[in-house]
């Protein structure tokens, strides 16, 4: 299973344009396939939508894609509020759970690391695989990426919340309770920490159509 994870900075004031008629498209798109994902964000870069679709590989991706352009139900007629658009193709972790429709938010975390160059991968699944059972029992985990195609040494994770006091008790009680976040985990357990060059977050909010709420 690969995730294509789709930004798109738009025009200020848009996204709502853009969201409507994102959701009338893909009335005639899903019979293709169906969206993971549809979020918008609230806080960091403003104007921007996160769309995630779920693949079984790149050969699927080409040739979902290719259908529905061929009929006509793709793409969005939203080409007047574009500004910025980038695509990555990410592999979940082994500890992942798999993209669902469900209630998880409505506040979701995306946490994108950037890593060094060398060897920080396999540091940081040992880091993940040793603490994640104890820190999904804070709250659940929506989804932990690597970067395929795209973006390179990118490590996305999403946490939802139900509201940001709750994002931020949890985190605290995490580092209190010594279970989070994977740096404390390197020094507790004597495990090497994995290195970054960039860390960056921002809070999305799902739309009225996203089959994750």
């Amino acid at each position: 299973m690969i995730y294509e994870m789709r930004t798109y900075d738009l025009k200020p004031h848009s996204v709502p344009e853009v969201e409507l008629r994102f959701a009338e498209a893909y009335e005639k798109r899903k019979k293709h396939s169906l969206l993971a994902a549809f979020w918008h964000t609230e806080i960091g870069p403003l104007n921007q939508i996160v769309h995630v679709w779920g693949y079984k590989d790149l050969a699927e991706r080409a040739r979902i894609r290719e259908a529905a352009v061929k009929d006509g139900s793709w793409p969005p007629k939203i080409k007047e509020f574009l500004v910025n658009m980038r695509s990555d193709i990410m592999t979940p972790l082994a500890v992942s759970p798999e993209l669902k429709p469900g209630t998880m938010g409505p506040y979701y975390e995306m946490r994108i690391y950037t890593l060094a160059n060398g060897g920080e991968l396999p540091k940081l699944v040992a880091l993940w695989e040793k603490g994640i059972a104890d820190r999904v029992k804070l709250s659940p985990l929506c989804a932990a990426w690597i970067s395929e195609v795209g973006a390179l040494n990118k490590f996305i994770h999403i946490w939802p919340y139900k509201s940001i006091e709750e994002r931020n008790a949890t985190r605290d009680r995490a580092k209190k309770e010594g279970v989070w976040p994977p740096s404390l985990l390197a020094k507790k357990h004597n495990m090497p920490a994995y290195s970054m060059t960039a860390q960056e977050n921002k809070i999305l909010m799902p739309s009225a159509f996203s089959p994750l709420q």
